[in-house]
């Protein structure tokens, strides 16, 4: 059985994307409606980032070491892939800023006023979210080089977190890790997403995920967000229950070297059935760590409400959230409307 994570459900977690017009703004209207319900805030992801890694293409495209794949390798739609450049050794591919930390830096001026203005509490964590580099370099470069540019791009976003856990006071920041493309191997319905260099797929995921967690300074409070992807507010495919996740949580939980403050699990709207949430019985993270289920729909408090009685019968503490980000296909009314559906269906 579970243990005890110090989570009620009168705790909401943000994701990451939240659509609504600036940062500012999120920060105002998340903070007004959620208050102290919000252990964490993002600022939203406003403009490119709403559409996750998409904003990193243009940086992939523009560096001097890859270059397009042939034409007849493109396929029919989506961005034309990347591959290394002829000439170019595998272990000479490197990356420059990423864009994260700037955005991070820009963003917590306006936390910081924010909290000044009142209108997030004290203690109030800001919330950095970063992508796996998997998630980036295999959504956007092909074949044999895929992974030595992942490499190297996994340098960079550990330089990335370096750069960022200088420019914040570490008490005030949060980072998360959006786990999807190694959620998606784990769960293993698209067996076309695993490199065919995985030859023990589970370790290599929990490799890449350690180092990413060994990068996270120790004082630095550390969160997983498990994603099925969002591809117009649609996941590419729907876990068939909480078991894949349950695993993943587990394995992750007992090999990462810094603490987990958090891990967040997406719910299907769909999902009220014991079927779906039975697995959970069966999560050991570690004493302290918190569990967040998005069971939060834009079908109301009510729907909310009894996809939250299942889950209880199964793990008595958690939070809730929604299943992944609320940035694509959502206008400002219906993120409202959701934050209202949040506060609706907690406790107290």
């Amino acid at each position: 059985m579970v243990a005890s994570m110090g989570n009620a459900v009168g705790q909401v977690h943000l994701v990451g994307s939240v659509a609504l017009d600036s940062v500012v703004e999120v920060f105002e209207t998340a903070g007004a409606v959620l208050g102290t319900r919000l252990k964490r805030i993002p600022d939203g992801e406003p403009g490119g980032r709403r559409l996750w890694i998409s904003w990193q293409y243009p940086l992939l495209r523009a560096n001097p070491y890859l270059d397009p794949v042939p034409e007849a390798e493109r396929g029919s739609a989506g961005s034309v892939p990347l591959r290394i450049s002829d000439g170019v050794k595998p272990e000479d591919v490197r990356f420059g800023e990423l864009g994260y930390a700037r955005e991070a830096r820009a963003s917590y001026l306006d936390f910081l006023a924010a909290r000044k203005a009142g209108h997030i509490v004290a203690g109030t964590r800001f919330q950095v979210c970063l992508p796996t580099p998997l998630a980036v370099i295999g959504a956007f470069c092909r074949g044999t080089d895929m992974l030595a540019i992942e490499r190297a791009y996994e340098r960079t976003m550990i330089a990335e977190v370096k750069a960022i856990a200088a420019a914040i006071p570490h008490a005030d920041l949060c980072l998360q890790w959006d786990v999807c493309n190694e959620m998606l191997m784990w769960d293993g319905q698209l067996a076309r997403m695993i490199p065919p260099e995985f030859q023990d797929v589970q370790g290599e995921i929990l490799a890449r995920l350690r180092r990413l967690a060994d990068a996270v300074p120790d004082d630095i409070e550390m969160g997983v967000h498990l994603c099925y992807g969002d591809l117009d507010a649609k996941h590419y495919v729907e876990p068939r229950d909480a078991g894949k996740m349950t695993e993943l949580s587990n394995a992750f939980a007992k090999a990462s070297s810094h603490p987990i403050a958090y891990i967040h699990m997406p719910v299907p709207i769909e999902r009220d059935d014991d079927a779906f949430y039975r697995p959970l019985a069966d999560l050991a993270l570690q004493p302290g760590t918190e569990l967040y289920l998005g069971l939060v729909h834009a079908d109301g408090a009510v729907r909310t409400r009894q996809r939250i009685e299942v889950a209880q019968k199964y793990v008595t503490d958690f939070g809730i959230a929604t299943e992944c980000g609320m940035g694509r296909k959502r206008t400002p009314d219906v993120v409202r409307s959701i934050l209202h559906i949040h506060a609706e269906s907690c406790h107290g």
